[in-house]
C-alpha cells in the first residue's frame, strides 16, 4: 500500500469520526460551512489568513460562524457585544486554551495553578511598574543602537527600509531583558535567526496539521514533525547555553533578568515534570524565553512600522505630534541621541502626550498585529445567544473586524487619531482610553479577559517611547519611488506587504 494512498484514506478516517461526533451537535451550533469545507480552510491557510474569508462568511452566517475543525467545533465571534459577554462576563469559562502540542508557556497553558503560577511570575517580577521603570536604561540604550542604524543608513542610501532596523533594536531590548546580558552582534543575530525561522513557519501555517491532529500528524507529517523538531533542537542550542550562563551569574548584579524569576519556580505538583523537583527543565525553560522573546518583539516591531507609515502618509499628523512633543520637551538638540544619550525624550515626559497616546492606539486600531487572539476553549457547556457550545470547543475573536466595525467607529478604515481624545458626545477623554475593554470592547489589540496578554502596559510604553523620540530626532517623508502602501501580508503577524521605505531628516537642520 503506497503512503499517498495511506495518507488519503488515514485522513478520510479521521474526517468521518470528526463528522460523526460533531453531528450531534451540529443542529445546536452557530452556522458555519460543512466539515470538509472547514477543516479545508485552515489545512489550506493559516489563522492570520483567515481574516478576508471569514469576513465573507460573517456577511452570510452573522457574528457567530462555527467552523468544524478536526474533532472539535471552533466557534469565531465578530460581534463587540458578544466578545465582552465571553471574555469578561463569562470569562471563567472561556479562559482555557485548546490541547495541542505540548510547550511549556504561558500563552499555551490549560486554565489553572501552573497558568495562574506562571503569569503572576511574569507580572510581579518583570512587569511590575517598578521593574518595568528599572529597565529605562536599556531603552535608552536601544534607541541609541536603533538612530545609530538609521542615520548611517540614511546617509549611504538616501532612503530606507525600516523594519529590520526596528525589528533589531526591539530584539536587542528584549534579549536584555530575558537574559540579563548586552551581546555583540553576531549573538544577537544568531538567536534572532533561530527564533524568526519558527515564527515564519508557524505564521504560514504549515504546522497546523500537527495541532489539529495531535497523535497523528506526527505520524501522518513525518517530515513536517521532523521539521519542527530540528527547529525546537536549534533553539534549545542556542538559549540552553544563556540560560545556563545567567543561571551561574545569579544575584551577581542588580539586574533581574526574566530567566532569574524562572530559576526558583515550583510548578504544582501534578504539572511538574518527574523528577525534577518541581522546577522547570531547560528545555520548559526555552519555551519560556522562546515566549517572552517573540511576544515583545515581533508584534510590537509590527506595529511600530505601521504606526511610522501611517505618519509618513499623513505629514499633517506627524507634524501635530512633532508640535506636541516640543510643547513638552522643547526641540531636538544638535547632537543625535546615538552620540550623546541624555539627550532623549524620558518616559515620565511621555506620559504628558496625550495626541502621542491617540497616535498609537489608532496605530493598534487600524492595524492591529495580530487579527485573531490566541483561540480559546470553553471550558464547559454553555448557551450562546440561543446557540449550545459543547465543552472543549475552540473559540477565537475577530480582532481586525472589530476595530473597523462601521457601527462603532466613523471611517474606520481612516487613520484618525483624534478619535481617541474625544468621546462619542465630542468630550475631551480626561481618563484615557480603555484598552482592556473591561467596561467594554471596542477594539481588542491585546485580547481582553482573564487571557489578556500581560504585556499590554509595556508595549504600550515601547510603542510611545520610540515613536516620540523617532518623531522629535527626525522628520519622516515618503520616498517618490516607494510611496507608501498599507497593503497586508500574513506572516505571524499582519505586516506591510511592501515594508516601509522612508527619507529621514535632521529636525536639527541637518539634512540626513
Amino acid at each position: 500500500m503506497d503512503i499517498p494512498f495511506l495518507l488519503l484514506l488515514t485522513i478520510s478516517v479521521a474526517a468521518l469520526i470528526g463528522f460523526l461526533l460533531l453531528r450531534k451537535t451540529a443542529n445546536s451550533l452557530p452556522p458555519g460551512p460543512s466539515f470538509l469545507s472547514s477543516n479545508l480552510l485552515l489545512l489550506t491557510n493559516s489563522l492570520s489568513e483567515l481574516g478576508p474569508i471569514l469576513k465573507n462568511l460573517k456577511s452570510k452566517y452573522g457574528p457567530l460562524i462555527t467552523l468544524s475543525i478536526g474533532f472539535r467545533p471552533s466557534i469565531f465571534v465578530a460581534d463587540h457585544s458578544l466578545a465582552h459577554t465571553l471574555l469578561i462576563q463569562k470569562g471563567a469559562i472561556f479562559s482555557d486554551r485548546p490541547r495541542t502540542l505540548v510547550v511549556r508557556n504561558i500563552s499555551s497553558a490549560a486554565y489553572g495553578p501552573t497558568w495562574r503560577l506562571l503569569r503572576r511570575n511574569l507580572a510581579a517580577e518583570v512587569l511590575h511598574p517598578s521593574r518595568v521603570k528599572s529597565y529605562s536604561w536599556a531603552r535608552k540604550w536601544v534607541l541609541q543602537i536603533l538612530i545609530g542604524r538609521l542615520t548611517p543608513a540614511a546617509e549611504a542610501a538616501g532612503v530606507i527600509e525600516v523594519v529590520d532596523h526596528f525589528r533589531y533594536a526591539m530584539f536587542c531590548l528584549l534579549v536584555f531583558m530575558c537574559f540579563g546580558e548586552k551581546f555583540d552582534d553576531h549573538r544577537v543575530e544568531e538567536i534572532a535567526a533561530v527564533q524568526r525561522r519558527l515564527l515564519l513557519l508557524v505564521g504560514s501555517g504549515r504546522f497546523n496539521v500537527l495541532g489539529i491532529f495531535p497523535r497523528l500528524g506526527k505520524v501522518l507529517f513525518r517530515n513536517r514533525w521532523k521539521e519542527l523538531m530540528q527547529i525546537r533542537d536549534d533553539q534549545e542550542r542556542v538559549l540552553i547555553p544563556l540560560i545556563k550562563s545567567r543561571i551561574e551569574k545569579a544575584n551577581s548584579d542588580e539586574i533581574v533578568a526574566y530567566v532569574d524569576t524562572l530559576i526558583n519556580l515550583h510548578l504544582p505538583e501534578v504539572e511538574a515534570t518527574a523528577g525534577n523537583g518541581g522546577k522547570l527543565t531547560d528545555k520548559e525553560m526555552v519555551s519560556m524565553c522562546d515566549e517572552f522573546l517573540n511576544a515583545g518583539t515581533d508584534t510590537t516591531s509590527t506595529a511600530l512600522q505601521w504606526i511610522m507609515a501611517n505618519l509618513v502618509k499623513h505629514p499633517d499628523i506627524q507634524s501635530k505630534l512633532y508640535d506636541e512633543i516640543v510643547t513638552v520637551v522643547g526641540p531636538p538638540p544638535p547632537t543625535p541621541a546615538a552620540e550623546e544619550p541624555e539627550s532623549v525624550i524620558s518616559e515620565d515626559d511621555v506620559q504628558k502626550m496625550p495626541y502621542l497616546k491617540a497616535v498609537v492606539l489608532e496605530g493598534l486600531r487600524r492595524h492591529p498585529p495580530g487579527h485573531f487572539v490566541l483561540p480559546h476553549r470553553v471550558g464547559k457547556e454553555v448557551e450562546v445567544e440561543g446557540y449550545k457550545i459543547p465543552a472543549g470547543a475552540t473559540i477565537n475573536f475577530l480582532v481586525a473586524e472589530m476595530g473597523w466595525d462601521p457601527k462603532v467607529w466613523d471611517d474606520p478604515m481612516e487613520f484618525k487619531p483624534e478619535r481617541f481624545l474625544m468621546n462619542d458626545d465630542g468630550d475631551v477623554i480626561n481618563g484615557g482610553f480603555d484598552v482592556s475593554g473591561s467596561k467594554g470592547i471596542k477594539m481588542m489589540p491585546f485580547g481582553a479577559g482573564r487571557r489578556i496578554c500581560p504585556g499590554s502596559d509595556l508595549a504600550l510604553l515601547h510603542l510611545e517611547y520610540f515613536v516620540a523620540n523617532l518623531i522629535w530626532f527626525f522628520r519622516w517623508s515618503a520616498d517618490d519611488d516607494y510611496g507608501v502602501d498599507l497593503s497586508e501580508k500574513a506572516e505571524f503577524t499582519i505586516v506591510m506587504k511592501y515594508p516601509l521605505h522612508a527619507r529621514i531628516f535632521s529636525r536639527a537642520e541637518k539634512t540626513i
